[in-house]
């Protein structure tokens, strides 16, 4: 599974959904969606303006958590 991590990135930086998505370029409903882990793909172009915005790296905007048992 992936994990975004915006709601936490976003509340570290205090900054609000509607200033974010101004930020960058995306509308607050798709947003929304990337926050809330309902999002199915993502843009490099996008992510790369996450990460440019947000001053921070792919891996705290993505993260893989492994949902298999350990053999």
């Amino acid at each position: 599974m992936i994990k975004v991590n915006l709601n936490v990135l976003l509340a570290e930086r205090n900054l609000s959904v509607a200033e974010f998505a101004d930020a960058v370029q995306l509308s607050p409903a798709n947003v929304a969606v990337l926050k809330n882990g309902r999002a199915k793909a993502i843009r490099f172009s996008t992510l790369e303006r996450i990460c440019r915005v947000l001053n921070c790296s792919v891996g705290e905007v993505l993260e893989f958590i492994d949902e298999e048992p350990a053999s």
